[in-house]
């Protein structure tokens, strides 16, 4: 018997949703808004502008799916299964913080704003979900069925770090290794046959989804480089302020991974952090003489 289709929407809370936990009542909130010069309507605009995108998006899910809704808070303890459509609505960095948690499930990213610039991962209006599930819902185009989704789907490009006791994080965007306070990290890197031991602020390991933000940013301040699309195979790296000295070179601090290919980071430091697409809180930490390999992960974010 096949599987029950179930929607998963995904959000995260407003920006009133956090005023008011901090200042507990709106008059206190629009206090604190105010000396900043700033309205409190303008908030709560935005806010119900949400609340009606989630409204909107979870009335357009069949009676014959399930629905699920988690908070991005959540979703390191939220299980995801196979068969899920997951309807990313907010910004474009909610889908990469959803992403790393997926394997293969079909993703819809949607626009909360109307009017608002749609992102590279955010695609569609609010007006539009309700057409994309009827598609998606006809038996000759079911969710679960790879040649329709294939269709219609792009698979981006995730980048993968494993640690050699077990431990894995994806990313949509980019990997960060180093310092978690962005000091100096010491480690020797190894690629394509060589080494180098390193003292910088650490590497940026970017897929194609990713090279339009902090690592075209790098690569702009190096003189331009070419960077992965975001379907492509492939990872540019770069390592952030390499210091030269008497036992720590800057030979070694470029260069594109494809599929194949793989950076090796042996930690020479007490303590360096591993996490992905900014989420700093959601992190993994290594100690002196850990090993962390960096390349293309298996997985790919299958994004309507």
């Amino acid at each position: 018997m096949a599987l029950r289709t179930r929607a998963v929407l995904v959000h995260r809370r407003t920006e009133l949703d956090e005023l008011l936990d901090r200042h507990a009542t709106r008059g206190q909130a629009e206090f604190f808004l105010r000396t900043r010069g700033r309205t409190l309507a303008e908030v709560e605009a935005r806010h119900e502008a949400a609340a009606s995108a989630r409204r909107a998006v979870a009335a357009s899910v069949p009676s014959d799916w399930a629905l699920a809704e988690v908070e991005r808070a959540d979703l390191d303890r939220f299980l995801f299964a196979p068969e899920d459509v997951v309807l990313v609505v907010g910004q474009d960095g909610l889908v990469a913080n959803a992403a790393k948690y997926l394997d293969q499930q079909l993703v819809v990213g949607v626009n909360p704003e109307p009017g608002a610039n749609l992102g590279v991962l955010v695609r569609h209006e609010v007006e539009s979900v309700a057409e994309i599930i009827d598609n998606l819902a006809a038996p000759q185009g079911g969710a679960n069925q790879a040649s329709f989704a294939a269709l219609l789907c792009d698979e981006l490009t995730m980048v993968h770090a494993r640690l050699d006791d077990g431990q894995e994080l994806r990313a949509v965007n980019e990997l960060f290794l180093g310092h978690p306070s962005h000091q100096s990290a010491r480690y020797t890197l190894a690629v394509d046959g060589g080494s180098e031991r390193q003292s910088s602020s650490g590497l940026i390991v970017s897929t194609g989804t990713g090279a339009t933000g902090w690592c075209a940013s790098i690569a702009h301040d190096r003189g331009g480089r070419r960077l992965p699309e975001p379907t492509d195979p492939a990872l540019a790296w770069f390592v952030r302020e390499a210091w030269p000295s008497p036992i720590t070179g800057v030979t070694m601090t470029e260069g594109v991974l494809d599929d194949d290919r793989e950076l090796v980071v042996t930690v020479q430091s007490d303590r360096l952090v591993v996490f992905g697409d900014g989420m700093e809180a959601d992190r993994l930490e290594v100690s002196w003489g850990q090993e962390v390999r960096i390349g293309v992960a298996e997985r790919r974010l299958r994004l309507l």
